[in-house]
């Protein structure tokens, strides 16, 4: 995109926003089996669309007329008759069990006698007999239980823009089992996130440095899917493809002039405390001087693509490219938000003030089974501060004060009530990030994202090196994480027996500016 063609960007840029793909929700429908479209009658969408469907399922190799038509007619139709179509899709084209169960009792006869034959040179004929019988039965077997969609999603997947189409699919599909958790639609998500994973391996993606040349509709895009914070306008976007920036997608040769997932950096002298301090320092730093590169925002722009973990690639690719390119970059680290850190905070203090209540309702009749469950969110001295800050307390506890407080983001225009609460959260972000988990993980998706890549790169192990308060003081990130934000610092050496520690035991590995704020039971 040349300079000449700014003004004419400005509008077609700042109008990517204005159209989500995105529709409502509505419930599932069950719909009959579809007939054949009646020349002389017009067939219900869906219909018609699951009649493309059967066509090109039943045949041994899809033609390609009809996997156009399927692709048109599903782009065409509502939610409702997409869910239609997924449910046949999943249903009718599923594993032919009774054929499965029919290979599976041949298996067993040949299997079974086999087993009765005795010694012998005839004997030993008949054993290789049966042996032979048995591998050309499990060849079968195997192809018996292929779902009959398969051949279907792997054409599909070779027509030209058949693999954007199967990421819509599928977007509809995890949208669709968020209401309606059925095996067999499980069962089609699963199969078709594994082809997915394959399909979209490094090996076939292409890593390309997203510029300000790059023409209108790729930088449309860019500003339509960033996720992590929002590009307001032509000016932000200028800057974080200029000088001290850098922008990189994956980019999939199927889906042409789309990035599948791009992540933004900033060449930084040290490792920034504040996302203000990355997207309006002024001026940036020179290249030159830079030391740290700070990665500040990974969107993904594909939906359907859910689970499949294209950034750990990314992330590395990108710094092997950073390292090759600029010697002087040593450091390598994020500035990164904890979504998942207020809720659980609101959650926690909701669940230890109802245990207050019932304790206070019913004396001490269940004082034993509650102690269990009762813990003290806020230190004495936080507790005290809390009170000092408001006015007039009601007799109110210093949870239930700072559950009122948390209720909305105007707590941080108020520099009293913002030093009061800076100690108890900082210290509960603390514990969230380094000791709160799930089946052994990380609780905080974005935490649980940077360790695994961690571990699954033995050059470079992860650990959370400093959270910054104040550091987002947009509404959603005041919102999402009290306004911290949290380094996480890639360590470039040979460290395996760090990297493994996270993937096999859920250890997470803390600096000790982050241990100042965590009791002995947290580290």
């Amino acid at each position: 995109m040349t300079r000449n063609h700014a003004p004419k960007s400005l509008a077609v840029l700042l109008r990517a926003r204005m159209h989500p793909d995105a529709l409502p929700s509505p419930p599932p429908q069950l719909s009959p089996t579809p007939p054949p479209p009646d020349p002389d009658t017009a067939a219900p969408p869906a219909a018609s669309v699951r009649h493309w469907l059967h066509a090109a399922a039943s045949a041994t190799s899809p033609p390609p007329a009809t996997l156009d038509s399927f692709s048109d007619g599903y782009r065409s139709l509502d939610r409702v008759g997409r869910r239609e179509v997924l449910r046949s899709l999943a249903t009718d084209y599923d594993v032919p069990r009774t054929r499965v169960r029919d290979l599976m009792r041949q298996y067993m006869s040949v299997a079974s006698a086999a087993a009765a034959v005795g010694d012998g040179a005839e004997a030993e004929e008949g054993k290789e007999g049966a042996a032979a019988a048995l591998y050309r039965m499990e060849r079968g077997l195997r192809e018996a239980l292929r779902p009959r969609y398969a051949v279907f999603l792997e054409a599909m997947n070779a027509q030209p823009g058949g693999l954007k189409l199967l990421a819509v699919l599928r977007a509809d599909l995890l949208a669709l089992l968020g209401e309606e958790n059925a095996p067999a639609l499980r069962a089609l998500d699963s199969y078709l996130k594994e082809k997915l994973v394959t399909w979209l391996s490094p090996a076939a993606l292409t890593l390309h440095q997203i510029t300000w040349d790059d023409p209108a509709s790729l930088l449309e895009k860019i500003v339509a899917y960033e996720a992590v914070h929002p590009i307001r306008n032509l000016i932000d976007l200028k800057r974080r493809l200029g000088v001290g920036r850098r922008c990189f997608g994956y980019f999939h040769p199927a889906i042409p002039g789309e990035p599948l997932i791009f992540i933004e950096v900033a060449l930084h002298k040290d490792m920034a405390a504040s996302i203000q301090e990355v997207l309006w320092d002024e001026p940036p730093t020179p290249e030159s001087e830079a030391s740290c590169a700070l990665f500040y925002s990974i969107s993904s722009t594909q939906p359907g693509l859910s689970g499949i973990n294209l950034g750990k690639f990314l992330l590395k690719r990108v710094i092997d490219m950073l390292r090759r390119d600029m010697p002087s970059v040593q450091i390598f680290a994020t500035l990164s938000p904890i979504p998942g850190f207020m809720q659980w905070l609101r959650a926690k203090l909701a669940s230890q003030i109802k245990l207050a209540e019932t304790e206070s309702q019913e004396g001490n009749s269940l004082e034993g089974a509650s102690s269990t469950f009762r813990e003290s969110i806020l230190l004495p001295d936080e507790e005290k501060m809390i009170h000092d800050a408001i006015e007039q307390t009601h007799g109110k506890q210093g949870i239930e004060l700072l559950q009122d407080i948390l209720k909305t983001s105007q707590w941080v225009k108020s520099e009293k009530l913002s030093a009061a609460l800076k100690s108890p959260l900082m210290r509960l972000c603390a514990r969230y990030l380094a000791s709160e988990k799930i089946r052994g993980k990380a609780l905080d998706a974005v935490a649980n994202f940077h360790l695994q890549n961690g571990a699954q790169h033995w050059l470079i192990w992860q650990m959370i090196e400093r959270i910054n308060w104040m550091a987002d003081q947009s509404e959603k990130g005041v919102q999402q994480s009290g306004g911290i934000m949290v380094n996480y610092l890639y360590r470039l050496e040979n460290i395996e027996e760090y990297a493994l520690s996270y993937s096999g035991k859920g250890l997470v590995h803390c600096s000790p500016s982050l241990s100042q704020y965590l009791e002995p039971k947290d580290t």
